[in-house]
Order: structure tokens, then C-alpha cells, then sequence
């Protein structure tokens, strides 16, 4: 009979594991994501004993070759998982003791696994954070490239809800692009601090051995080396910073996914989702619905639900390892995939989405040109708190005549206010209302064009650092 396998934290133990317990306290069904990250950071460790004399040039050299075995077995599905395998770190050790024996054993000299997990996650959410980086772009390319060659669609603006004043359709998309490009940035900045060597930590004390920790930090691509032990293995700030990204960035598309389901309905018929991002019902066959965002709607619950939970288990911990961090990895995983998925659908509605111009332009009414009314007096030389109220009265007479506010005559007007003139009739130009609007942010079209512009920008600029 094979003798069973020993586990790393085993020496201190007589009795066995409770089956319950071995089951509650595993992780390998969810952190075997992180293989390739915990062979990659197994490697450079060993070449950093080798430098201390701990391993020799033969020894470090199987590891290493042993290591790429093991990677191999992942990739093609034929690692086999066995028991005791509570962890990735636990099931790569045994197999790389299987393929090349006992030299195995000198790989761990130094390390706990309290360090090794942390800087596979750092290892791993770098890697992840910049593949969300590039789909966060592209969603952003999606939303300008959108808004440039949609540039000339008018529509209602809305506050509360209600019909506001006239803006380009493009104008809305750009507000998106903006804070798509903020929760970019947010991401770069996590990222940078994410991208920080734990290892050589040890447990919690630090290394005994005296390895090279700039040396790691090089050779796995940190931009720096954390330089207390005990912040090391215990800091999951760079966790809840992801989530909180996650959450932000789901937010905004939630908000997006909002405003296009409300344009969607055949109320409002100022968009129509491809097919490709819609479903019918079951019952009723006339019905198109847009699942895809009510979808990401639904979705930012489930971020926000992580990082929830996640901070909840987080705030009460005492210094350095404990196992409650342990609950770090699957929101971490699960936020990664849902954003993955939810940035790159949002891209494709974008890009995909057709626009019913027509319907826009006929929701554009009057009563939106009564702030552009009070402005026509203030260029009067009327101050604005008088022409508000002016024009609030313009309003209200044309709700008594049941006319729209275009169709008030110049003597209607005068009776409100001396100063209306024939030139009125130039205020009734949704155009018009929209250019008058150029300053820098506006949704004049030269301002529309400069804001398309500094997001393209910004595009190239950050397209050099992916």
C-alpha cells in the first residue's frame, strides 16, 4: 500500500482530520486558477535559494524543469488531483515530488505558504487586471467611435426623468466614456499597488535564509519589494480595492444598461438592440427583450454583493494570517469573470445598437426651449431671475391657450415682458439651443468633437502601456 501523503502542516498532528473538516478547510476547487502563478513564483524562489547556496545548480535546474512538467499537466487537463491536495500550493509541491523526489522538499526551505499565497494572487490579479484594462478600453473606443459617427442625432435630455432640454445623443454617450475612463485609471492605480513582492515574508516574521528579495522582485516582474513581513502576508487591501473597482465599474454600466432598456421600449423607441443581444418570450411572440442589459443590470448586485461580503470577513481579522482570508479568493475570481464578461457584451451593444433618429428628434418639444426663452431676455439685458420667471409664465400660457410655446405670438409675449422682439422665433431651433451650448463640456458639436478627441487621446496614451 502507497504510504498516504504528508501534509505540509502534518509533524505537529497524531490524530487525523475530521473528513468534514478536510472538505471545509480545501480550497484547491477554486485557487487551482492560480497553477501557472504559483509554478511561475515556485521557479523563482528556487533560483533565489540557489544564489544562498540552499539548493545547487542541479538541484534548482531539476525543480525548474519539474515545475514545467507540472505546468504542462495543467494546460493539457492531466493533472490529477488526489487526496490531501487542500490547496494549489499543496497539490504543486506533491506532484513535483512524484516527477523528481526528495530535491522536492528543499523548494519550500524558507517560504510558507502564508507568503507564497500572497503574491500568487498579486501575480494573478496583475495578469487579470490588465486583461480587464484592455476590454475597458475597448468599451471606451466603442462609445467615442459611437458618438463620432452618431455626432449630428439630437434627442431630449432628462433630469428627474422628465424632459430637460435638447442635447446630441453623442453628448450622452461621451458622459459614459468618461466614466469609463475614470474606472480605467482607478484600475491603473490599483494595479500599481497590487504590483508588489510579498515573498520573502515567510510565515510572518520574514526570511531566515537571507534570499535575495530584490532579486524576486525582478525576476517576477514587481515593481517593488513590500518591506514589512508582516504587511506582506497579511494585507488583502488590494483585494477589496479590486472589488471596489468591480462594483464602481458595474455601476456605470449598470447606469448605461438603464438608460438604453428605457430607450429600448417601444415608449421611448430611440433604440433597438441587435438580435444578437436579445431575447423573446416564451409566451408572447411579439416581444424583443433586452436581456443582455437587464443582465448587467442585474450583475452589478452580484459585484457589489462580494465586495460586501469580502470586507465584512476582512474588517475583523487580527494581524498577519489567518484563515478567514481564505474567503479572499472567490469574489476576487468571481468579480474578475463577471467584469471580463459584462465589458466585453457592453462593447458589442454598443457597437451593435441601432438608432432611430427620427424618433428622437420627434420627442424634441417646445417646452424644452423655455430655459433657451429666459436666455433670449438675458441677452436682453434682462437679469436671469426675472427672465426665469418670464418665461415660467410663457409656459403656463401656452398650457391656458393649448398651443405648444413656438406657436405664442410676439404681442402674447409682450404682454409678459417689453423687450420680445421678432427675433424671438429664433429661439424655436433645437440646432440652435444645442450650439448655443459651446462651452468647453457642452453639447455643441465642436464640443462634442473635443471631448471624442481627448478620450482618443488618451486611448493611444494608454495603449503604449498595455
Amino acid at each position: 500500500m502507497p504510504a498516504e501523503p504528508k501534509k505540509l502542516w502534518g509533524g505537529r498532528f497524531s490524530g487525523k482530520t475530521d473528513p468534514l473538516m478536510e472538505a471545509f478547510n480545501e480550497s484547491i476547487h477554486f485557487d487551482r486558477r492560480m497553477y501557472d502563478v504559483d509554478l511561475t513564483g515556485s521557479q523563482a524562489y528556487a533560483k533565489a535559494l540557489q544564489q544562498q547556496g540552499i539548493l545547487t545548480a542541479e538541484e534548482q535546474q531539476q525543480i525548474h524543469e519539474g515545475l514545467e512538467r507540472v505546468r504542462q499537466e495543467w494546460k493539457s487537463n492531466q493533472f490529477q488531483l488526489k487526496p490531501g491536495d487542500e490547496d494549489i500550493h499543496t497539490a504543486n509541491e506533491r506532484r513535483l515530488s512524484e516527477l523528481i523526489g526528495s530535491v522536492a522538499g528543499k523548494l519550500h526551505t524558507g517560504r510558507s505558504r502564508n507568503d507564497q499565497v500572497a503574491t500568487d494572487m498579486r501575480l494573478w490579479l496583475r495578469d487579470e487586471g490588465h486583461k480587464l484594462l484592455t476590454y475597458l478600453c475597448e468599451l471606451i473606443q466603442a462609445l467615442a467611435t459611437r458618438a463620432q459617427t452618431d455626432i449630428d442625432i439630437l434627442m431630449p435630455g432628462y433630469t428627474h426623468l422628465q424632459r430637460a432640454q435638447p442635447i446630441r445623443w453623442s453628448h450622452l454617450l461621451m458622459s459614459f466614456a468618461f466614466w469609463f475612463k475614470d474606472d480605467a485609471e482607478r484600475l491603473c492605480q490599483l494595479l500599481a499597488r497590487t504590483n508588489r513582492l510579498p515573498l520573502g515574508s515567510g510565515a510572518l516574521a520574514g526570511n531566515p535564509f537571507r534570499v535575495s528579495r530584490q532579486f524576486l522582485s525582478n525576476e517576477l516582474g514587481f515593481d517593488a519589494v513590500i518591506p514589512n513581513s508582516l504587511f506582506g502576508v497579511s494585507d488583502r487591501d488590494f483585494v477589496a480595492e479590486f472589488l471596489y473597482w468591480g462594483t464602481m465599474t458595474m455601476t456605470h454600466i449598470s447606469r448605461l444598461a438603464e438608460d438604453l432598456i428605457i430607450y429600448s421600449t417601444a415608449e421611448f423607441g430611440f433604440v433597438a438592440l441587435a438580435d444578437a443581444y436579445s431575447t423573446g418570450s416564451s409566451l408572447m411572440p411579439q416581444k424583443k427583450n433586452p436581456d443582455s442589459l437587464e443582465l448587467l443590470r442585474g450583475k452589478c448586485g452580484r459585484v457589489f454583493g462580494s465586495m460586501s461580503g469580502f470586507l465584512m470577513s476582512y474588517k475583523g481579522i487580527p494581524s498577519t494570517y489567518n484563515k478567514d482570508l481564505q474567503e479572499d479568493k472567490e469574489p476576487m475570481f468571481d468579480v474578475a469573470d463577471t467584469l471580463s464578461g459584462s465589458l466585453q457584451i457592453t462593447s458589442a451593444v454598443i457597437s451593435t445598437l441601432t438608432v432611430h433618429k427620427e424618433k428622437m428628434q420627434a420627442a424634441l418639444t417646445d417646452d424644452m426651449l423655455a430655459t433657451d426663452l429666459a436666455d433670449y431676455l438675458v441677452r436682453k439685458g434682462v437679469p436671469f431671475r426675472e427672465t426665469h420667471h418670464i418665461s415660467g409664465s410663457a409656459v403656463r400660457m401656452a398650457e391656458d391657450k393649448k398651443c405648444q410655446l413656438s406657436q405664442l405670438t410676439v404681442e402674447d409675449l409682450k404682454t409678459l415682458h417689453p423687450s420680445f422682439e421678432k427675433d424671438v422665433a429664433e429661439v424655436w431651433n433645437f440646432e440652435r439651443s444645442v450650439e448655443n451650448r459651446a462651452s468647453l463640456g457642452g453639447t455643441s458639436k465642436e464640443m462634442v468633437q473635443q471631448q471624442i478627441k481627448q478620450v482618443n487621446v488618451w486611448l493611444q496614451t494608454i495603449a503604449s502601456n498595455l
